[in-house]
Protein backbone atom coordinates (compact mmCIF):
# COMPACT_ATOMS: atom_id res chain seq x y z
CA UNK A 1 0.00 0.00 0.00
CA UNK A 2 1.68 3.70 -0.77
CA UNK A 3 2.02 6.14 1.78
CA UNK A 4 -0.44 8.43 -0.17
CA UNK A 5 -3.54 6.18 0.25
CA UNK A 6 -2.25 5.13 3.59
CA UNK A 7 -2.77 9.20 4.56
CA UNK A 8 -6.10 8.52 2.53
CA UNK A 9 -7.22 5.97 4.86
CA UNK A 10 -6.05 8.11 7.78
CA UNK A 11 -8.14 11.16 6.50
CA UNK A 12 -11.08 8.63 5.63
CA UNK A 13 -11.31 7.78 8.95
CA UNK A 14 -10.71 10.62 10.82
CA UNK A 15 -13.32 12.15 8.36
CA UNK A 16 -16.44 9.26 9.66
CA UNK A 17 -15.29 9.86 13.09
CA UNK A 18 -16.24 13.78 12.58
CA UNK A 19 -19.38 12.38 10.83
CA UNK A 20 -20.62 10.67 13.44
CA UNK A 21 -19.81 12.89 16.69
CA UNK A 22 -21.79 15.69 14.18
CA UNK A 23 -24.81 12.49 13.81
CA UNK A 24 -25.00 12.90 17.62
CA UNK A 25 -24.34 16.11 18.39
CA UNK A 26 -26.68 17.42 15.83
CA UNK A 27 -29.18 14.44 14.62
CA UNK A 28 -27.86 14.83 11.61
CA UNK A 29 -24.64 14.33 9.15
CA UNK A 30 -22.64 16.39 7.05
CA UNK A 31 -22.41 16.64 3.48
CA UNK A 32 -19.65 14.37 2.91
CA UNK A 33 -16.14 14.67 1.57
CA UNK A 34 -14.56 13.65 -2.04
CA UNK A 35 -14.57 11.09 -3.86
CA UNK A 36 -10.89 9.26 -2.46
CA UNK A 37 -10.20 8.64 -6.22
CA UNK A 38 -10.52 10.16 -9.56
CA UNK A 39 -11.61 8.46 -12.71
CA UNK A 40 -12.67 9.61 -16.27
CA UNK A 41 -15.79 8.90 -18.87
CA UNK A 42 -14.96 5.31 -20.23
CA UNK A 43 -18.25 3.69 -21.52
CA UNK A 44 -19.88 6.33 -19.15
CA UNK A 45 -19.78 9.63 -20.84
CA UNK A 46 -20.30 13.37 -19.68
CA UNK A 47 -24.51 14.03 -19.31
CA UNK A 48 -24.79 17.48 -19.70
CA UNK A 49 -27.37 16.89 -17.48
CA UNK A 50 -25.43 16.42 -15.01
CA UNK A 51 -22.75 18.58 -15.18
CA UNK A 52 -21.55 20.55 -12.09
CA UNK A 53 -25.06 18.75 -10.26
CA UNK A 54 -23.77 17.90 -6.87
CA UNK A 55 -24.94 14.47 -5.63
CA UNK A 56 -24.24 12.71 -1.68
CA UNK A 57 -23.89 9.22 -2.36
CA UNK A 58 -24.39 7.30 0.97
CA UNK A 59 -23.80 3.72 2.25
CA UNK A 60 -23.51 1.48 5.67
CA UNK A 61 -20.44 0.21 7.35
CA UNK A 62 -19.08 -2.80 5.67
CA UNK A 63 -17.19 -3.98 3.02
CA UNK A 64 -19.89 -4.83 0.91
CA UNK A 65 -21.64 -1.69 1.03
CA UNK A 66 -19.10 0.43 0.72
CA UNK A 67 -18.04 -1.03 -2.47
CA UNK A 68 -21.74 -0.47 -3.90
CA UNK A 69 -21.34 3.37 -3.00
CA UNK A 70 -18.29 3.62 -4.88
CA UNK A 71 -19.07 2.41 -7.55
CA UNK A 72 -22.31 4.93 -7.89
CA UNK A 73 -19.92 7.41 -7.21
CA UNK A 74 -17.18 6.60 -9.95
CA UNK A 75 -20.22 6.33 -12.69
CA UNK A 76 -21.73 9.77 -11.51
CA UNK A 77 -18.20 11.42 -11.01
CA UNK A 78 -17.33 10.58 -14.90
CA UNK A 79 -20.75 11.68 -16.26
CA UNK A 80 -20.02 14.98 -15.07
CA UNK A 81 -21.67 15.36 -11.07
CA UNK A 82 -20.12 16.65 -8.33
CA UNK A 83 -20.31 14.21 -6.11
CA UNK A 84 -19.61 13.61 -2.09
CA UNK A 85 -18.88 10.65 -0.46
CA UNK A 86 -20.96 9.67 2.51
CA UNK A 87 -20.30 5.69 2.61
CA UNK A 88 -19.79 4.23 5.84
CA UNK A 89 -22.49 5.18 7.63
CA UNK A 90 -23.11 3.26 11.09
CA UNK A 91 -26.43 0.96 10.92
CA UNK A 92 -29.30 0.48 7.78
CA UNK A 93 -31.29 2.47 9.77
CA UNK A 94 -28.87 5.76 10.03
CA UNK A 95 -28.70 5.56 6.53
CA UNK A 96 -32.48 4.91 6.00
CA UNK A 97 -32.98 8.59 8.00
CA UNK A 98 -30.26 10.40 5.86
CA UNK A 99 -32.14 9.10 2.76
CA UNK A 100 -35.06 9.99 4.29
CA UNK A 101 -34.18 13.89 5.50
CA UNK A 102 -32.34 14.72 1.98
CA UNK A 103 -28.99 13.73 3.62
CA UNK A 104 -27.81 11.60 1.08
CA UNK A 105 -29.47 11.58 -2.52
CA UNK A 106 -29.00 7.66 -2.71
CA UNK A 107 -27.53 4.56 -2.50
CA UNK A 108 -27.39 0.49 -3.03
CA UNK A 109 -30.00 -1.06 -0.80
CA UNK A 110 -31.46 -4.46 -0.07
CA UNK A 111 -35.08 -5.83 -1.08
CA UNK A 112 -35.44 -7.98 2.40
CA UNK A 113 -33.86 -5.08 4.63
CA UNK A 114 -36.70 -2.46 2.96
CA UNK A 115 -39.41 -5.15 3.03
CA UNK A 116 -38.62 -6.42 6.57
CA UNK A 117 -37.12 -3.51 8.14
CA UNK A 118 -38.36 -0.40 6.88
CA UNK A 119 -41.62 -1.18 5.61
CA UNK A 120 -42.66 -3.74 8.77
CA UNK A 121 -43.30 -6.21 6.84
CA UNK A 122 -43.23 -10.32 8.51
CA UNK A 123 -43.37 -11.99 5.68
CA UNK A 124 -41.10 -12.01 2.78
CA UNK A 125 -41.93 -13.02 -0.91
CA UNK A 126 -40.32 -15.97 -2.15
CA UNK A 127 -39.63 -14.31 -5.83
CA UNK A 128 -36.65 -12.09 -6.37
CA UNK A 129 -38.33 -10.06 -8.93
CA UNK A 130 -41.73 -10.13 -6.93
CA UNK A 131 -40.04 -9.40 -3.93
CA UNK A 132 -38.34 -6.14 -5.67
CA UNK A 133 -41.70 -5.00 -7.61
CA UNK A 134 -43.51 -5.60 -3.66
CA UNK A 135 -41.19 -2.97 -2.00
CA UNK A 136 -40.76 -0.82 -4.86
CA UNK A 137 -44.52 0.12 -5.22
CA UNK A 138 -44.69 -0.11 -1.10
CA UNK A 139 -41.53 2.33 -0.97
CA UNK A 140 -43.36 5.09 -2.87
CA UNK A 141 -46.43 4.92 -1.71
CA UNK A 142 -45.26 5.23 1.55
CA UNK A 143 -42.16 7.12 1.92
CA UNK A 144 -41.66 8.56 -1.98
CA UNK A 145 -39.01 6.49 -2.27
CA UNK A 146 -37.96 5.02 -5.92
CA UNK A 147 -36.77 1.78 -6.08
CA UNK A 148 -34.81 1.09 -9.23
CA UNK A 149 -31.63 -0.90 -11.09
CA UNK A 150 -31.97 -4.13 -9.07
CA UNK A 151 -28.69 -6.49 -9.91
CA UNK A 152 -28.45 -10.20 -9.79
CA UNK A 153 -26.91 -10.15 -6.48
CA UNK A 154 -28.71 -11.69 -3.19
CA UNK A 155 -26.86 -10.52 -0.20
CA UNK A 156 -29.08 -12.80 1.73
CA UNK A 157 -28.58 -14.15 5.47
CA UNK A 158 -26.92 -18.07 5.46
CA UNK A 159 -25.68 -20.74 7.67
CA UNK A 160 -22.28 -22.14 6.45
CA UNK A 161 -20.23 -24.50 7.83
CA UNK A 162 -16.25 -26.35 7.09
CA UNK A 163 -16.16 -28.94 4.72
CA UNK A 164 -15.08 -31.19 7.37
CA UNK A 165 -18.55 -30.56 9.41
CA UNK A 166 -20.42 -31.25 6.21
CA UNK A 167 -18.50 -34.67 5.61
CA UNK A 168 -18.75 -35.69 9.47
CA UNK A 169 -22.55 -34.79 10.02
CA UNK A 170 -23.96 -35.25 6.61
CA UNK A 171 -26.03 -31.96 6.60
CA UNK A 172 -26.67 -30.34 3.08
CA UNK A 173 -29.86 -28.19 4.16
CA UNK A 174 -31.51 -26.03 6.64
CA UNK A 175 -33.57 -28.91 8.01
CA UNK A 176 -30.96 -31.00 7.97
CA UNK A 177 -29.45 -28.86 10.74
CA UNK A 178 -32.53 -28.47 12.52
CA UNK A 179 -32.43 -32.16 12.84
CA UNK A 180 -28.73 -32.28 14.16
CA UNK A 181 -30.11 -29.72 16.42
CA UNK A 182 -33.04 -31.57 18.05
CA UNK A 183 -31.08 -34.98 18.03
CA UNK A 184 -27.27 -34.40 18.93
CA UNK A 185 -27.32 -30.68 20.16
CA UNK A 186 -23.19 -30.77 20.73
CA UNK A 187 -22.51 -31.72 17.27
CA UNK A 188 -24.75 -28.34 16.49
CA UNK A 189 -23.06 -25.69 18.18
CA UNK A 190 -23.70 -22.55 16.44
CA UNK A 191 -21.81 -18.94 16.21
CA UNK A 192 -24.19 -16.28 15.56
CA UNK A 193 -23.96 -12.68 14.88
CA UNK A 194 -25.44 -9.82 17.27
CA UNK A 195 -28.39 -8.57 14.53
CA UNK A 196 -28.36 -12.14 13.41
CA UNK A 197 -28.71 -13.44 16.78
CA UNK A 198 -32.03 -11.12 17.30
CA UNK A 199 -33.89 -10.25 13.87
CA UNK A 200 -36.90 -11.55 12.61
CA UNK A 201 -35.23 -12.42 9.11
CA UNK A 202 -32.50 -14.12 11.18
CA UNK A 203 -32.56 -17.46 14.18
CA UNK A 204 -35.47 -16.80 15.96
CA UNK A 205 -37.59 -16.70 12.76
CA UNK A 206 -35.19 -19.45 11.43
CA UNK A 207 -35.79 -21.75 14.43
CA UNK A 208 -39.97 -20.84 14.04
CA UNK A 209 -39.78 -22.15 10.58
CA UNK A 210 -37.47 -25.28 11.02
CA UNK A 211 -39.18 -26.56 14.00
CA UNK A 212 -36.18 -25.66 16.15
CA UNK A 213 -35.98 -26.50 19.73
CA UNK A 214 -34.17 -23.27 20.69
CA UNK A 215 -33.45 -24.05 24.22
CA UNK A 216 -31.06 -27.03 22.72
CA UNK A 217 -29.31 -24.72 21.41
CA UNK A 218 -25.59 -24.42 21.64
CA UNK A 219 -25.02 -20.77 20.35
CA UNK A 220 -22.56 -18.47 20.66
CA UNK A 221 -23.23 -14.85 20.15
CA UNK A 222 -20.49 -13.50 18.36
CA UNK A 223 -19.04 -10.16 16.10
CA UNK A 224 -20.15 -10.87 12.45
CA UNK A 225 -16.42 -10.59 11.39
CA UNK A 226 -15.58 -13.77 13.67
CA UNK A 227 -18.17 -15.92 12.60
CA UNK A 228 -15.93 -17.18 9.57
CA UNK A 229 -12.95 -18.22 11.28
CA UNK A 230 -14.52 -19.65 14.10
CA UNK A 231 -16.72 -21.85 11.96
CA UNK A 232 -13.81 -22.56 9.75
CA UNK A 233 -11.88 -24.33 12.60
CA UNK A 234 -14.78 -26.22 13.84
CA UNK A 235 -13.58 -25.47 17.36
CA UNK A 236 -15.54 -22.81 18.56
CA UNK A 237 -18.55 -23.78 16.25
CA UNK A 238 -19.58 -25.92 13.60
CA UNK A 239 -22.03 -23.67 12.33
CA UNK A 240 -22.29 -20.15 11.73
CA UNK A 241 -24.40 -17.01 10.37
CA UNK A 242 -22.57 -15.29 7.04
CA UNK A 243 -23.96 -12.77 4.39
CA UNK A 244 -23.60 -15.03 1.58
CA UNK A 245 -21.82 -13.17 -0.58
CA UNK A 246 -18.75 -12.35 1.29
CA UNK A 247 -16.01 -12.95 0.12
CA UNK A 248 -14.28 -15.33 2.96
CA UNK A 249 -16.82 -18.13 2.42
CA UNK A 250 -15.27 -19.30 -0.72
CA UNK A 251 -11.58 -18.03 0.64
CA UNK A 252 -11.89 -20.65 3.66
CA UNK A 253 -13.68 -23.22 1.97
CA UNK A 254 -16.93 -22.59 4.17
CA UNK A 255 -20.13 -24.59 2.40
CA UNK A 256 -23.72 -23.09 2.02
CA UNK A 257 -26.82 -24.53 3.80
CA UNK A 258 -29.39 -24.96 1.48
CA UNK A 259 -32.85 -22.62 2.53
CA UNK A 260 -34.84 -25.68 1.75
CA UNK A 261 -37.80 -24.68 2.81
CA UNK A 262 -37.21 -21.05 1.63
CA UNK A 263 -36.92 -19.22 4.91
CA UNK A 264 -34.59 -16.39 4.15
CA UNK A 265 -35.83 -13.21 2.17
CA UNK A 266 -34.19 -11.88 -1.24
CA UNK A 267 -31.86 -9.47 -0.70
CA UNK A 268 -31.27 -8.15 -3.48
CA UNK A 269 -29.02 -4.88 -3.87
CA UNK A 270 -30.81 -2.01 -5.90
CA UNK A 271 -30.64 1.70 -6.64
CA UNK A 272 -33.04 3.95 -3.58
CA UNK A 273 -33.52 7.58 -3.91
CA UNK A 274 -35.85 10.00 -3.09
CA UNK A 275 -38.89 10.53 -5.22
CA UNK A 276 -38.20 14.28 -5.95
CA UNK A 277 -34.19 13.46 -7.07
CA UNK A 278 -35.18 10.67 -9.13
CA UNK A 279 -37.40 13.10 -10.97
CA UNK A 280 -34.82 15.85 -11.29
CA UNK A 281 -32.14 13.46 -12.29
CA UNK A 282 -33.64 10.69 -14.68
CA UNK A 283 -30.24 10.32 -16.11
CA UNK A 284 -28.69 8.50 -12.85
CA UNK A 285 -30.86 5.44 -12.88
CA UNK A 286 -29.91 5.00 -16.80
CA UNK A 287 -26.46 5.50 -16.16
CA UNK A 288 -26.72 2.65 -12.80
CA UNK A 289 -28.65 0.56 -14.64
CA UNK A 290 -25.56 -1.89 -16.83
CA UNK A 291 -23.49 -1.36 -13.69
CA UNK A 292 -26.30 -3.25 -11.41
CA UNK A 293 -27.10 -5.71 -14.22
CA UNK A 294 -22.72 -7.20 -14.18
CA UNK A 295 -23.59 -7.56 -9.61
CA UNK A 296 -24.06 -11.07 -9.84
CA UNK A 297 -23.51 -12.65 -6.64
CA UNK A 298 -20.15 -13.93 -7.92
CA UNK A 299 -19.07 -10.63 -9.06
CA UNK A 300 -19.76 -8.69 -5.55
CA UNK A 301 -18.32 -11.51 -3.85
CA UNK A 302 -15.04 -11.51 -5.21
CA UNK A 303 -15.08 -7.96 -4.79
CA UNK A 304 -15.63 -8.04 -1.08
CA UNK A 305 -13.02 -11.11 -1.04
CA UNK A 306 -10.24 -8.85 -2.20
CA UNK A 307 -11.16 -6.57 0.80
CA UNK A 308 -11.52 -8.57 3.54
CA UNK A 309 -8.85 -11.62 2.35
CA UNK A 310 -6.52 -9.70 0.46
CA UNK A 311 -6.54 -6.44 2.45
CA UNK A 312 -7.22 -4.21 -0.25
CA UNK A 313 -9.05 -0.78 -0.14
CA UNK A 314 -12.96 -1.04 -1.03
CA UNK A 315 -12.39 2.27 -3.04
CA UNK A 316 -9.83 0.34 -5.24
CA UNK A 317 -11.19 -2.32 -5.33
CA UNK A 318 -14.51 -0.84 -6.96
CA UNK A 319 -12.43 1.92 -9.22
CA UNK A 320 -10.29 -1.19 -10.62
CA UNK A 321 -13.48 -3.28 -11.21
CA UNK A 322 -15.34 -0.15 -12.98
CA UNK A 323 -12.44 0.50 -15.17
CA UNK A 324 -11.81 -3.52 -16.04
CA UNK A 325 -15.82 -3.20 -17.47
CA UNK A 326 -14.90 -0.17 -19.14
CA UNK A 327 -17.43 2.10 -17.62
CA UNK A 328 -14.62 4.67 -16.30
CA UNK A 329 -10.94 5.42 -17.28
CA UNK A 330 -8.27 5.40 -14.31
CA UNK A 331 -6.61 8.67 -13.75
Amino acid sequence: MTRRFEGWRRRAAASAAAAVLTLIAACGLQSGGAVPLQVGPGSIRPVPELDGVSITVGSKDFTEQNILGYLIEFALSAAGARVRDLTNIQGSNSVRDAQLHGQIDLSYEYTGTGWINYLGNETPIPDEIGQFEAVRDADLAAHNIVWTAMAPMNNTYALVMSTQTAQQTGVTTLSDYARLINTDPAAAATCVGTEFNVRQDGFPGLARKYGIDTGKVHKQIVQDALVYQATADSKQCRFGSVAATDGRIPALDLVLLKDDLGFFPKYNAALVMRKSFADAHPQVAEIMAPISKLLTNDAITELNRQVDVNGREPAEVARDWMVAQGFVTAR
